[in-house]
């Protein structure tokens, strides 16, 4: 898996719902810029944001991190 692998998943799921970077950041806590930057693959998520914006989009961890290996 890579960041860039992650960052096109994180923004496919967030846009499957339709929300906007800043529906989803204040879902995970997180600052919409920081969001942002994560999903353009220019941020690293530490394994507790990665763990916020999975119970953010209500799929387990694995589940998140799974679809970022296909």
């Amino acid at each position: 898996m890579t960041i860039e692998q992650f960052s096109l998943v994180l923004r496919k799921m967030r846009e499957e719902r339709g929300w906007s970077q800043e529906q989803l950041a204040e879902r995970a806590d997180l600052n919409r810029s920081y969001l942002g930057e994560v999903e353009r693959g220019r941020a690293v998520p530490s394994l507790i944001t990665a763990s916020k914006l999975a119970g953010a989009l209500e799929v387990q961890l694995s589940s998140l991190i799974a679809r970022c290996e296909h």
